[in-house]
Formats: structure tokens, sequence, C-alpha cells
């Protein structure tokens, strides 16, 4: 998942660099969609070229100076990066840009809720990167997301989410409750319904206009990330209704809506920044790209006031993530294949996560010293280096399935209804499945 208007697809800062803030525009790309007739992918007469990288939200790579570096170590290469701020408006020109053959990038950025359909169903577009990276490079279930049933990798991952928990010290200890991260971790141990009873203490003692969590989407979609199965089984058959994580997760997050725990916002959008520059929301669910939005639209007046711990319950989760491809009807494959291969490097993915925050997939990356040892200041220097790290290494494999984003955003959509209009859950839930159900055909 990256920064987009979806939940997508994610700054951290290792302890020895700046803090400083990114801007809203550095944060939320916006570019020009790559339509026919782009000459930019053509040698020119003294053999240099231009690759065209197409991707989505914030990759980062802008950010950590890469295009730059690549530039320098390949004179005769300029990268160009186009960039959708939406992941959901991307995806639809994506394939419609495959089915056509025409108007694609060099390299295209592909979301971890979009792999399956796009291996199933668009394998034979992508060059296979089996033979150009070492997938044993990455945590074991991340390459096989990219993978064919015939082992063509169609896709190099970038980053990935592991979970933690963000919250607002300073609004905690007006409410009563600890504020050091080992034992607010201790509070929520036991799953995320001890996350919603220590939302019930905070709200008995809340300041005055502020709100325990801000999207019970979020949290819905914290608890499914957590489960091996999701919305689909191993054999491709939608699940989602019967799953008992899915259920787990929407009687979860009917119950925050209900008892007024949440401040009911869809992540990302006006009013979800705006409560984050109010300072009227007490904890986020964190994926590992999710730091930075809350340092950026929180601005500095909350430096220090935040912290970050243990995600609630035992079982490690992953929420979001993203792959490089290469298309096959790229005028340079070769060219585009190696700048894949360099952008998902361990060097690269830590360059990435200490500019923007989005943690690496690659292995090598956390033994790093810009990883291994990284803190942030704006939460209390959280060492969210070993915090992501053990995470990840123990994320269990999940299955997922083809229309995984259509079905997320779908049911987060309606747990939105939940929250600001007071749908009832048997109601929201119908619409939900209605809906679902004429998507995945």
């Amino acid at each position: 998942m990256r920064i987009t208007g979806t939940g997508g697809g994610r700054g951290r800062r290792a302890a020895a660099m700046a803090t400083t803030v990114l801007t809203a525009s550095a944060l939320l790309l916006t570019g020009c969609s790559s339509d026919d007739g782009d000459d930019s992918n053509a040698s020119d007469s003294g053999g240099n070229i231009t690759l065209t990288l197409a991707d989505f939200g914030q990759f980062g790579y802008k950010e950590a100076g890469l295009f730059e570096q690549y530039h320098k170590l390949h004179p005769n290469i300029t990268v160009k990066e186009d960039t959708a701020a939406n992941e959901q408006d991307y995806y639809p020109k994506l394939l419609q840009h495959l089915n056509s053959n025409s108007g694609l990038g060099d390299v295209t950025g592909i979301e971890v809720g979009r792999i399956t359909e796009i291996v199933s169903t668009q394998a034979d577009k992508f060059t296979d990167l089996s033979k150009s990276i070492d997938v044993n490079d990455w945590v074991s279930w991340k390459e096989k997301q990219a993978t064919t049933t015939d082992g063509a990798v169609i896709g190099a991952g970038t980053d990935i989410g592991p979970m933690s928990l963000c919250y607002r010290k300073d609004l905690f200890q007006q409410a009563g409750l600890p504020t050091d991260r080992e034992e607010v971790a201790k509070k929520v141990q036991g799953g995320w319904e001890d996350y919603l009873k220590l939302g019930e203490q905070y709200q008995a003692k809340a300041p005055k206009d502020t709100y325990f969590m801000d999207s019970a989407s979020a949290m819905y979609n914290a608890v499914v990330s957590s489960s091996t199965k999701q919305y689909y089984d191993a054999d491709g058959k939608p699940i989602y209704k019967e799953n008992p994580a899915v259920k787990q997760g929407w009687n979860l997050a009917a119950e925050a809506a209900s008892k007024h725990l949440t401040h009911g916002l869809a992540q990302f959008q006006d009013p979800w920044k705006a409560a984050l520059r109010k300072g009227s929301v007490a904890t986020v669910v964190c994926p590992a790209w999710m730091s930075v939005q809350i340092q950026n639209y929180g601005g500095d007046a909350y430096k220090g006031k935040w912290d970050i711990t243990r995600a609630p319950g035992t079982s490690a989760a992953n929420w979001g993530g993203s792959f490089l491809a290469v298309p096959k009807s790229g005028k340079h494959v070769k060219e585009a294949t190696e700048l894949v291969k360099w952008l998902t490097a361990p060097e690269q993915q830590a360059a990435v996560f200490k500019a923007v925050g989005v943690f690496p997939s690659n292995k090598g990356a956390y033994e790093l010293a810009s990883v291994k040892t990284a803190k942030l200041p704006y939460f209390s220097d959280a060492p969210i280096g070993q915090i992501y790290a053990d995470e990840a290494k123990s994320i269990p494999e999940a299955v997922l399935g083809p229309k995984d984003g259509t079905i997320k955003d779908t049911i987060s959509t309606q747990i939105n209804n939940m929250e600001q209009r007071g749908t009832k859950p048997d109601k929201a839930w119908k619409d939900a499945t209605e809906t679902i159900d004429k998507a995945i055909g």
C-alpha cells in the first residue's frame, strides 16, 4: 500500500539524520498520466535514453535522490517518474494500457492488493525477473506474491507494511492512561478487543473534542491483515463472507462506531488531515508507512507528543506494500530491468526508508545501520527499525486474491458509513456484499 487517496500503499528517519518534515506536495506527488504519444523512452543520436517509471502515491525514489544517483552511475540514462496521486485512478489506467499494449511506462508500480490479479491475468505482459533478482533476498512471502505458477517473477518487492500502534502520549496522560510504550503494549497485548477496551477507558476521561481512534476502517484492515486467510482461499474462491477474520474485524469496527470511539474519518482525505493538525486523534493504526503521514499533517506542534508501540495482539501483520515490474513492450527492457534491480537492492531500499519511511522488503536492508538503529524523533525516539524489522520477520504468508483491493475498499466505505451516517451494521454489510458480488462476478 502506498500513500494514496485509498490508503495505499507510507517517514522514518534514522537517529543520526535531520528530521525535516515533508511537505504535502512532496508527500502526495502529482503527475501526468503516461498517455500514448510520449516519446520520452526513445534513444537520441548519442545513445542517451529516458526510462519512464509509472507509479502512484509516494515510492520515495525522488525524495531519496535515487534518480540523480542512478544518472551519475549511468550517464546515458535519465529516469522520469510519472506519478498518479491516487492508486484507485492509477490501476484502471494500468489495465487499459496493458490491454491495449500501449502507454505503459518502462517500469510500472503494482500495489499488493492488485498483484494477484496481475499475476493471474496479465503475467505474459511482463518481463520475468527471476534471473535478475534473487528472491531469497526478500522476506519469504513477499516475492511469492509476484510469482506465477510456472515460476516467473513479474515484480520486485519495494516496501512492506509491518504493523504498529501510534498514540498521543499527552492525550493518554490527560485521560489517565499509561504513556510508556511498553505499558501501552501490555494494555493491548490480548488483541484488538483489548484495544477497544482501552478506547472505552480513554473516552471516559477524554480531553474535549478528541477521539480514541481516527478510523474504524483502519482498525478493520489491521485485524484482517493479521490473518493468513483474508478474502480468498488458496483455490481462489472468495471467502470474505464467512472468514472469521473478516467477521471479527467487521464486528469490532461496528462496536467502535456504536460506542463513538472513532472520529469516523476516511484516511488521507482532507478532514482526516485536519484532525491531525488539530490534534483531535489519540491513536492511529500504524503500518510502517503511516507515521510520516502523522508527522507531515500533525506538524511541529506535536513533535515528541506521539509515540509508537507494538500492535495489539501477538500475531504479526502486514498492511500494504508494492512491486516494480517491467512491461515486455518497453523499448528498453534490459535497461529497465537493471533499474528495477538497483532500486530494490538493500542500499536503495534503506535510502528510501531513511527519506520517507517506507519499510524495506529486502532483508539485506535490515542489517544496515540506517535501518537497524533507526529512531523517529517526532515519535519520542521510538526505535522503529527494531519494531518493524522484528514484525517483518514473523509476518505469515497471506493468501491473496484477484480482487482483494476492491473488497477491502468496499468494506471500508461501508464502515465509514456506519461511523459517519449511522448506518446500521446489518444494512452496511448487506450493501457491502452486494457491491462486492457485482464487482467480482
